[in-house]
């Protein structure tokens, strides 16, 4: 008898899972996530799945953590400092590909360097101009490098590495051990992410390690990738920008493996995001132009998913445009005033009553925070460091602490950095105060929606006139968000090309009118043709309607809050790596390699010499992320044009595969 752990450490809540046999769910247990110690959330839901399941934890034969923290930190624009070394492009291309949005301030060097197309050198790196500019920056807690043609030649960008972490000791994240595919502002953005998430995910890893060990389980600990597979723990921290989407991945196997449906749309709702993917013959679709999450579209091999910052702790924002006013969740994830008022409800309930006593409203009503212990805060302005010494050790109302315009920009950039947390209203506080959920303090969640439905529509109007109607208003929006979510995935993998944005299509007045099954002389139907699998801990709460709301069968399988901590247990450990033979003479085929390019004078030769290159290195890496039993399939494609009756060859390339299934602890 095998017995599996599977960890998901998510925005709110952390789950456990054990597996036995691959084939059956034998305990589960959820624990809130800790963000200022994530060890804490994860100790307690394991210690919480072994006391149910009353086994030896000595027993676990493999451990597995997926997580929705590297996508979450970048769908809110959270993480650490980074700075990018950009070698041999413009300073203009930083605006035209999105570097200077991921950067966010942050610093970057456009330094003389880089390859040609054929992998030879270009222009010398200037390693001086480096050495001058490392000295002049700090407080980075991570580097970027990205060369022009590097995944062709990668020497310089090793060489930029070498010097950055002998002079500062910070790790470096290089672009060409991201991706092997071309378009250099696309893999510096790439690599300028995986920096940023360095610190996060190796604590998160770290944590999860001392946590498992502190209760005594000794067996090996994976973490799940983007695509679904598996990767072994050390492997995720030196590439944490491969656990995107982690989350999301493991949700799509643990909703084959729970459901069994080939065909379907699984729809899964988390405390920060709702992720929805498209399950077609029993696999998820892999997206070939890379993951994409919130704005940023990346060189990482992940399933296509599309994830939207909405969920059940999204933050509800008032619509002041027009008479009759309204709401919207997200993007950003906020903790429920249910939930702090279960932790801290003296200062909740005090603020509230005070609050609810003044006649008129205040744009900051129901609104608190908090900062987050044991997070680095170096790098700070002036002013920023100000507000978080007046935010201190415990929970402030958040009328008290910002009192001018610069200081809300402040608190916005110590957000994103991490280093406090936000409490207002969510669609969460709305469940309790409906009774749809138990778990927190309904009181707290009723008097805060009470204030916020105290807020004037452009009619003159309050909003609404109980803490019940303004937690259906939200209940509500949140359906109407998730429906148009899942129609936009739907009209996006729709194989008849209809020509118009999806996101159009979704919101569209005859689109609507179907789903409100109009009947005048027209008769209009639409929906959703497929079923949709819910997943997550309030699917059960939420998705009914939404089903009803699509005219489709709505799956909530059992175990489906903790369907990402079981998918993270049955997937396989999975290697892959495409490789390039180019010609950039005749009877010359150059054969792209990780140590530099290699000429030979035989195609067949090289790629003999490519592929083998590219199993060993693929078996190696293989074993190394825990597989046992690893099997490797090649597959090669040349690229050849006609040039007076005889094939001229241009390119060739090779993608190797190397799976297998995790090595268990006997």
């Amino acid at each position: 008898m095998a017995v599996l752990l599977g960890v998901d450490t998510g925005g709110t809540y952390t789950d456990a899972v054990l597996v036995q046999d691959d084939d059956r769910v034998i305990a589960s247990a959820k624990s809130l996530t800790t963000r200022a110690d994530l060890a804490v959330g994860i100790g307690s839901a394991v210690a919480a799945v072994i006391k149910s399941a009353n086994i030896d934890p000595a027993t676990i034969a493999m451990a597995s953590l997926s997580t929705t923290l590297a996508t979450n930190a970048l769908v809110e624009g959270q993480g650490g400092r980074v700075a990018l070394v950009y070698i041999g492009f413009s300073q203009k291309d930083f605006a035209s590909h999105g570097l200077t949005e991921a950067l966010a301030g942050d610093p970057s060097l456009a330094l003389s360097g880089g390859h040609n197309h054929a992998g030879g050198e270009t222009t010398t790196l200037d390693r001086t101009a480096l050495s001058n500019w490392l000295k002049e920056i700090s407080g980075i807690s991570a580097f970027a490098v990205a060369s022009q043609f590097g995944t062709r030649n990668p020497a310089h960008e090793l060489a930029a590495a070498k010097i950055i972490g002998a002079e500062t000791g910070a790790p470096v994240s290089c672009s060409h051990h991201l991706s092997a595919k071309l378009n250099g502002p696309k893999r510096a953005l790439t690599a300028v992410l995986n920096a940023r998430l360095l610190g996060m995910i190796d604590q998160l890893i770290r944590h999860a390690q001392d946590s498992l060990i502190a209760l005594g389980i000794t067996a090996p600990l994976m973490v799940v990738r983007g695509d679904g597979a598996l990767i072994g723990s050390d492997m995720a921290r030196a590439r944490p920008i491969e656990t995107i989407l982690s989350g999301p991945a493991a949700s799509i196997v643990g909703a084959r493996w729970l459901t069994g449906a080939d065909h379907a749309l699984v729809s899964d709702i988390g405390g920060t995001t709702t992720d929805i993917a498209v399950l077609r013959d029993g696999r998820p679709m892999i997206d070939p132009a890379g993951a994409q999450v919130g704005p940023y579209r990346t060189m990482v091999e992940a399933v296509a998913m599309r994830t939207s910052g909405l969920g059940g702790d999204s933050q509800v924002h008032f619509i002041i445009e027009g008479l009759v006013g309204g709401v919207r969740l997200g993007p950003r994830r906020v903790l429920p005033v249910s939930l702090l008022a279960s932790e801290a409800g003296d200062i909740v309930h005090a603020t509230l009553d005070q609050q609810l006593a003044n006649p008129v409203p205040n744009e900051y009503d129901g609104c608190f925070v908090r900062r987050l212990q044991n997070m680095p805060s170096g790098g700070l302005t002036d002013r920023d460091a100000a507000v978080l010494d007046k935010i201190g050790d415990h929970v402030k109302p958040l009328n008290t602490v910002l009192k001018i315009r610069l200081e809300t920009q402040s608190l916005h950039r110590l957000l994103a950095r991490g280093l406090v947390q936000l409490a207002s209203v969510t669609a969460s506080d709305a469940s309790h105060a409906l009774g749809l959920a138990t778990a927190w303090d309904r009181s707290a969640a009723e008097k805060t929606l009470r204030l916020f439905g105290r807020q004037r529509t452009g009619a003159g109007k309050m909003l609404a006139k109980d803490p019940q109607t303004m937690a259906q208003i939200i209940i509500d929006q949140l359906t109407q968000q998730t429906v148009l979510a899942l129609l936009e995935t739907a009209f996006d993998e729709e194989e008849t090309a209809f020509g118009v944005p999806a996101a159009e299509l979704a919101r569209h007045v005859l689109m609507q009118k179907g789903l409100d099954q109009h009947r005048g002389l027209l008769a209009l139907n639409a929906g959703i043709n497929v079923p949709v699998i819910g997943l997550g801990a309030s699917a059960s709460t939420y998705y009914p309607a939404v089903g009803n709301r699509l005219g489709c069968d709505m799956i909530l399988p059992s175990h489906a809050g903790v369907a990402n901590a079981i998918g993270a247990v049955v997937g396989q450990v999975t290697m892959r790596k495409t490789g390039v033979i180019t010609s950039p003479s005749e009877g010359c085929f150059r054969v792209h390699l990780a140590a530099g390019p290699q000429d030979l004078g035989n195609v067949e030769t090289a790629m003999n010499l490519l592929e083998e290159a590219l199993r060993s290195e693929m078996l190696n890496a293989a074993k190394d992320a825990g597989a046992g039993n690893i099997q490797i399939t090649a597959k090669r494609k040349i690229q050849s044009a006609k040039s007076e009756a005889h094939e001229v060859f241009l390119e060739a390339v090779i993608s190797v595969e190397a799976s297998g299934r995790p090595r268990i602890a006997h």
